[in-house]
């Protein structure tokens, strides 16, 4: 195999150019609108499943631009993906990166009412008092936690992103927005992960 010099500033863009060239092999055309997002997640795992299971609602992706251009806070369920988030480009909108999952007074709550954390996370993020994307990329439970408040009448959230990955609950939690009127971005069936969650959110900062 040769190997391709690039240079380091240039790597991203190359990348871009072999994934569209791969889709076009593989006969998918994306919109527009979601070719950014869907790329930016094929580029963070290698993953082209992601070209036909990544689901958007009608409108959606213009939605999530106008919170995050009116200061919408994005809410996390990992710090890895905060860590991924693009800080400092969504403060240039006004806007901030929460996780409180690893907060001891989450992790207290959490234990003496014996739920998840995710599910105290979500409660908090639900008091911020500002709109507010959720970017869950770990927790099903975050997702369902979130529905359960939308049902009860507590809280409805303005936008999810909702990729979480693995075995348990994963799918039926995403089943849940997808059959929903709250704006989404949701990856269908069990792939996702902290990665695409941020990738998600760089890819609407990057495309405003």
């Amino acid at each position: 195999m040769n190997i391709e010099y690039v240079l380091p500033a240039d790597i991203e863009k190359r990348s871009f150019s072999i994934i569209a060239a791969e889709l076009s092999d593989l006969g998918i055309t994306l919109s527009e609108d979601e070719a950014p997002i869907t790329m930016r997640t094929i580029h963070t795992s290698a993953d082209f499943d992601y070209a036909r299971t990544m689901r958007y609602s009608k409108g959606g992706i213009e939605r999530a631009k106008e919170l995050i251009k009116s200061g919408a806070d994005i809410v996390t369920d990992t710090n890895m993906a905060l860590a991924g988030i693009n800080k400092k480009k969504l403060l240039s909108f006004g806007g901030e990166v929460h996780c409180f999952m690893a907060d001891e007074d989450v992790a207290a709550e959490a234990k003496m009412r014996q739920v998840t954390r995710a599910t105290v996370s979500m409660e908090r993020a639900s008091k911020l008092g500002k709109p507010v994307i959720f970017a869950i990329g770990n927790a099903p439970t975050a997702l369902i936690s979130l529905y359960e408040m939308m049902l009860s009448g507590v809280f409805t959230p303005e936008f999810v992103i909702g990729v979480p990955v693995g075995f348990v609950n994963v799918v039926a939690a995403k089943e849940l927005f997808l059959n929903s009127n709250v704006p989404y971005i949701i990856n269908e069936g069990r792939k996702g992960g902290s990665n695409i969650a941020a990738a998600i959110v760089n890819a609407l900062l990057y495309n405003i």
